[in-house]
């Protein structure tokens, strides 16, 4: 989760490597939800299509 301005959420999906450390930013929110608890469920659902994409 990243704050880029005072009451501004956005998501961000990190790859990480094999002991978990982040690597590179995998994909990132467009645009900002007014609150953390939006943004994390915004990321979530984000993170759940990635994970369930047609391969």
């Amino acid at each position: 989760m990243e704050e880029p301005q005072p009451g501004v959420f956005l998501w961000v999906l990190m790859q990480t490597d094999a002991r978990g450390a982040p690597v590179r930013v995998a994909r990132r929110a467009e645009e900002g939800c007014d609150s953390y608890e939006a943004a994390l469920a915004a990321g979530t659902r984000a993170l759940d299509a990635q994970l369930h994409r047609p391969a």
